[in-house]
């Protein structure tokens, strides 16, 4: 299990396939096992080297004692440590959700290592929903103790009673019944406890960094289902701002872009990646 130890924490990461590195970036609450469990690591990993990460307070990647480092700005300095462990001047990065968010911070932190960025279901502000201060913090405790509070069971019990913007796509699905208990299965890889205190400290930035977005120069890929109403606007802004940026609109797509189009996630990041090799 190729683990990288930084201070405190063991960064875990898969490591497979050949040719031009590729870091893959999972979303809040799954792990590395969202692109493998998919079968989108074996599409890239035919004509790439993937490394796909899991992020601290996720998967078997472990933190022991303070600091956590569950901000965004750690979790992209672990990408730069993974690379410099790995021998890697430069590489492609791709993340989805809240993987997109840390990947925007190395892009434009550290962009000139970048060969392309692909960014999926995400925008530049990690703080979603009220721009009122006060009702954004209440929000903020309540979605920590959504999961700080209860067992998965408890959770998924909840999620499929009310799916919310993030999950009611998939939940259409003609093939719902397998969807859900694969994520079921993946989330399981986390503790709902450690997630709590990753929301705290990673949640919190409303700043859509937006002289950030323009120092942003390598190839970059801006992908979003149709039907991800959280993120349509973000991929927005993140297409008027990045310069060159390529926007694509995945149809009959929600959120979780990997569990409900897997062969259209992996063809459309495919086609963006050759592209940049000319």
């Amino acid at each position: 299990m190729p683990i990288l130890k930084r201070a405190n924490a063991c960064i875990h990461y898969e490591d497979s396939g050949t040719g031009e590195p590729l870091i893959l970036l999972h979303g809040f609450s799954v792990s590395s096992r969202y692109w493998s469990e998919t079968g989108v690591t074996a599409a890239l990993a035919g004509r790439y080297r993937v490394i796909a990460m899991d992020l601290r307070g996720h998967g078997r990647t472990t933190v022991c004692g303070e600091p956590e480092g569950y901000d965004a700005e750690t979790l992209a300095d672990d990408i730069t440590a993974l690379a410099d462990s790995l021998g890697f001047d430069r590489f492609h990065l791709l993340g989805h959700s809240a993987g997109g968010m840390v990947a925007l911070r190395q892009a434009w932190r550290q962009g000139e290592r970048l060969l392309s960025l692909s960014l999926m279901s995400t925008g530049p502000a990690t703080a979603l929903g009220h721009s009122d201060p006060q009702l954004r913090q209440q929000a903020l405790h309540l979605f920590a103790d959504f999961y700080g509070r209860q067992t998965w069971l408890q959770i998924f019990s909840h999620l499929r009673q009310l799916p919310g913007p993030l999950l009611y796509r998939m939940d259409q699905l003609p093939e719902r019944e397998r969807l859900w208990t694969l994520l079921m299965e993946i989330c399981r890889d986390n503790e709902p406890g450690i997630l709590a205190a990753f929301v705290r400290a990673f949640f919190t930035d409303r700043d859509p960094h937006l002289e950030g977005l323009r120092r942003i120069t390598c190839p970059t890929l801006i992908v979003v289902g149709e039907h991800d109403k959280l993120f349509l606007q973000a991929s927005d802004l993140l297409a008027r701002e990045i310069p060159r940026a390529r926007r694509r609109v995945l149809k009959g797509v929600g959120h979780m872009t990997a569990l409900e189009a897997p062969g259209l996630t992996s063809a459309t990041i495919l086609n963006f990646l050759d592209a940049c090799r000319g």
